[in-house]
């Protein structure tokens, strides 16, 4: 049963040929305005939310939708009401999206957003959109530049965000590398270290288990990630309530680095997967031939060590 004020509400993440966005702002007659949003609006009685989206799309901008996925849940508590929010890909489409209501609309690439005033669940679909399909995960060794040389060539190759990890705690300028290097690249850089200020020169943060059940509440900026590593679905759910951006998953196969743990296994990394709502990637034994895999049971993708 449907509590009271909850609202379903469908959006539409529509791209050009630059593969910028299409957002609109919402008008002075509406809930919030003045913030920019995606376009969509409010599941009537008896529609389903396919029909609903291809409507209020049509209705707010023109085109008439041929192809979509749904790609994201969001719950967002306002203090008038609950927003159950599911977020599609427009794969394809027909028309030139405009105002078509009047509202003032804009092309923007994700870069960007920052310079715009968003509604709160906007930053959590951004990421979610933004997100690669891997990353690689810098080896523990930091003794000598092997590390800043193996991050070029995995850039080069194309990877699109490094998760920098150290058991020890890195000095500022050493990250500062990294972070140079990334950008370059415009690619993301994740930190992952023992005693972090959180204030490091980096795209967002990664916590270890022991520190993931540990979270009580994320306070940080919404523009940066953050993420945690599970190995089960408890875990998994301390993730998602503490909203975080994305986690890992491990082991899913059995590894050379951790001889004696226990491997998920495909089925029992699905079960979680479709337990929850934010991005998963997967890691233990992942290769290049693993992604199809990962793809099909949900996961945002793999991360790795070696073969990333």
């Amino acid at each position: 049963m449907q509590q009271k004020n909850m609202v379903e509400v469908v959006v539409g993440v529509i791209r050009n040929l630059s593969e910028d966005i299409f957002i609109t702002k919402r008008q002075k007659n509406q809930f919030m305005p003045g913030f920019w949003e995606l376009p969509g609006g409010k599941v009537e009685n008896n529609e389903d939310h396919s029909s609903a989206l291809i409507r209020e799309i049509f209705e707010e901008t023109g085109i008439k939708i041929e192809k979509c996925s749904l790609i994201q849940t969001i719950q967002q508590q306002y203090p008038e009401k609950m927003v159950n929010l599911s977020v599609y890909l427009i794969d394809q489409y027909s028309g030139i999206p405009v105002g078509k209501e009047g509202q003032e609309f804009s092309w923007c690439s994700i870069e960007k957003f920052s310079e715009y005033k968003l509604l709160p669940t906007m930053w959590k679909i951004i990421k979610r959109i933004s997100l690669p399909s891997s990353y690689w995960i810098t080896p523990n060794d930091h003794d000598s530049s092997s590390i800043l040389e193996q991050c070029s060539r995995h850039l080069s190759q194309g990877i699109k965000m490094i998760q920098l990890r150290s058991k020890v705690k890195l000095n500022k300028n050493y990250i500062e590398k990294f972070n140079r290097l990334c950008e370059l690249n415009q690619a993301k850089l994740i930190l992952n270290m023992p005693k972090m200020a959180f204030e490091e020169p980096c795209d967002g943060w990664h916590l270890n288990t022991k520190e993931l059940m540990a979270l009580s509440s994320r306070e940080l900026p919404s523009e940066k990630l953050f993420g945690a590593s599970t190995h089960n679905l408890e875990e998994v759910m301390q993730a998602e309530k503490n909203s975080l951006d994305y986690i890992s998953l491990s082991p899913i196969n059995e590894t050379l680095s951790h001889p004696n743990t226990k491997a998920l296994g495909w089925n029992k990394a699905s079960e979680i997967i479709n337990q929850c709502k934010i991005p998963i990637y997967l890691l233990g034994g992942m290769d290049k031939y693993s992604m199809s895999h990962a793809l099909s049971i949900g996961a945002q993708g793999i991360a790795g060590i070696r073969e990333i």
